[in-house]
């Protein structure tokens, strides 16, 4: 959306041509794709035109495991360094921290900038105090919540195999994707009938699930997301109408 309002020449999914601006989400969320970090490395090198801009959003990563760092773009400091000395490219990393601690109506989030000079240059447009003292309270808080880390790390994997598990047996032409660390599950119900009807009584139970349709044109998919097994019990009931 950005691109286009901004005028930009947008290349075809399926390109093979470079760009001077790429963004690459990782993990994908709705798709549940991923790519490790010599994946991301090869992505930027067959993607991205010397002096280009890369964009990289990490909101999902932190989900990975306790090690979730070693895992992320953050912690290759001389490599993103070698890519602007050497080809000009500029590497911004970005994470919504409102997703991992459930507090979407905060809208936390930060960008790590290639240089000093890139973030200084970023603030000149910033909206004056865009984050308030609420939110910063509430981070400096959360952020030293380790038994809720730990407990997201260990639980997560486990509620969304259950949760495939139990879809499975109910819906055995269903297919589901996605990383076993992810918070959500893409679900194929093969139908778009049925992906129309499984969201309709989702919303009616009062635990929505997200279309595939609209930014994705893929409607026979529906994304889930993991909750402990209480609350994915009321999705269950609601789909035994399905």
């Amino acid at each position: 959306r950005s691109a286009r309002n901004n005028g930009f020449e947008m290349l075809a999914a399926d390109s093979s041509d470079k760009a001077n601006v790429c963004c690459l989400v990782n993990p994908c969320n709705p798709t549940g794709d991923y790519l490790e970090l010599s994946e991301v490395k090869s992505w930027i090198s067959n993607n991205v035109l010397p002096g280009g801009y890369v964009l990289i959003d990490e909101s999902m990563q932190p989900w990975h495991s306790p090690e979730f760092r070693q895992h992320s773009l953050l912690s290759q400091h001389e490599y993103i360094r070698s890519l602007y000395r050497e080809q000009g490219i500029s590497v911004f990393i970005m994470h919504s921290w409102t997703k991992l601690w459930c507090c979407t109506g905060l809208r936390l989030g930060s960008v790590v900038c290639p240089t000093a000079d890139h973030m200084r240059a970023i603030k000149k447009s910033q909206v004056p105090w865009s984050v308030n003292i609420v939110a910063l309270a509430f981070l400096n808080a959360v952020v030293s919540d380790e038994k809720y880390l730990q407990k997201t790390w260990q639980m997560t994997p486990l509620w969304r195999q259950q949760s495939i598990d139990q879809l499975s047996a109910r819906f055995p032409t269903w297919e589901f994707f996605g990383r076993s660390f992810l918070s959500w599950i893409w679900v194929d119900t093969k139908s778009e009938d049925v992906a129309e009807r499984a969201i309709e009584l989702a919303r009616a139970a009062g635990v929505p699930v997200r279309s595939g349709r609209p930014g994705y044109n893929l409607p026979t998919f529906v994304r889930v997301a993991v909750r402990d097994p209480a609350k994915f019990s009321v999705l269950l009931g609601a789909w035994k109408l399905l």
